[in-house]
């Protein structure tokens, strides 16, 4: 009997489960999202999310994931702009649209997550940080490698842009949670690259 349970096919769809847990970890943070609003918003029961996803932490891990490969893939495809300016440029538009996204929560996971945590959402804010910390990885070395190219000024500062850049896409983020029109995100968006340093 046991092994006829454990040979089912699970009666719910685990990327759509996944994807409406990352709504109410980004809505509502990782301290804030209880377990009981996410399997309600999954549609599954405590016992089903434990053994599709393991406990909160992972299910976290897993929802953040999902967050990096739907409304975060901006980074990634930002990255791939031909030169440093147009990364940043790629970046920071990208990340305005998906703080502001119709129908999904304002502002981004990455940043609001752990935000105001106790010591039960250490492992989310450590988990938040370093998500942050790779993606301004990724971005100082895309700047580096404009460098290398030409593209920027031998005299340029990879790791510098790469925290500028950061920086700005953070606070767009903590605007758009607070309200803040698309358009207007855009408008500071597209000053801070007045500033982007010459080739």
């Amino acid at each position: 009997m046991e092994k006829a349970q454990l040979g089912r096919p699970r009666a719910f769809d685990a990327e759509e489960a996944l994807e409406k847990a990352m709504v109410v970890f980004w809505s509502q943070g990782y301290e804030g999202a209880s377990l009981a609003d996410l399997t309600e918003a999954m549609g599954i029961s405590r016992k089903s999310m434990y053994a599709a996803f393991g406990n909160k932490e992972r299910l976290f891990r897993k929802a953040l994931q999902c967050y990096s490969e739907g409304p975060g893939a901006y980074v990634a495809q930002a990255l791939l702009a031909p030169t440093a300016r147009e990364v940043a440029m790629a970046f920071l538009t990208g990340a305005v649209q998906a703080n502001t996204r119709p129908g999904w929560p304002t502002g981004c996971l990455g940043v609001q997550g752990a935000l105001a945590v106790g010591e039960t959402g250490q492992v989310a804010r450590d988990t938040l940080r370093e998500w942050r910390a790779h993606g301004q990885q990724l971005l100082r070395d895309r700047f580096q490698r404009a460098v290398e190219e030409g593209d920027l000024a031998a005299d340029a500062d990879p790791e510098w842009l790469a925290l500028y850049v950061m920086t700005i896409a953070n606070g767009l983020a903590v605007q758009a949670s607070g309200g803040a029109a698309c358009d207007d995100l855009q408008r500071v968006a597209d000053t801070v690259l007045r500033n982007w340093p010459p080739t």
